[in-house]
């Protein structure tokens, strides 16, 4: 299992960075309002996450529990791709929290560089918020998370 390890984290990483750069074209797309949205959102869904026993196991069933990873991206972004815009913003909130959660604190050299522009993505949408009292208030609170 060693030897497949590495194999199995190389395929985790290109199959997130797909779906990020999905994501994060739907994200560029929508209007500031909803980004708005978007980050009270992910948000919400970060620190629900983070109250889980698992976080990176956030959105997956219990009985998968033992995977090496949730099923969580996959829900999120199946919504993501959603013609019905709340779905879709819902989609993409869960899909943000699950892979910030997954790949935080990854022993995986592989995946540091799915964290560093998951980061750079929750920092633009922080950034949306028009008023500084709520932004800094959503660092704060995604740094519990």
């Amino acid at each position: 299992m060693q030897l497949l390890t590495p194999f199995f984290v190389m395929m985790r990483a290109r199959q997130l960075g797909r779906q990020f750069r999905d994501i994060e074209r739907s994200i560029r797309a929508l209007p500031k309002r909803n980004r708005t949205r978007l980050s009270t959102l992910t948000l919400r869904e970060i620190g629900q996450a983070s109250r889980s026993d698992f976080p990176h196991l956030y959105g997956t069933p219990p009985e998968a529990r033992y995977q090496p990873w949730g099923q969580g991206t996959e829900a999120g972004y199946e919504r993501a791709c959603s013609n019905n815009p709340e779905v879709a913003l819902r989609g993409i909130a869960l899909w943000l929290a699950v892979a910030y959660h997954e790949t935080k604190n990854s022993p995986h050299a592989s995946l540091q560089p799915q964290h560093r522009q998951l980061m750079q993505l929750l920092r633009e949408l922080k950034e949306a918020h028009s008023s500084g009292s709520v932004a800094e208030s959503w660092m704060q609170n995604s740094a519990v998370a």
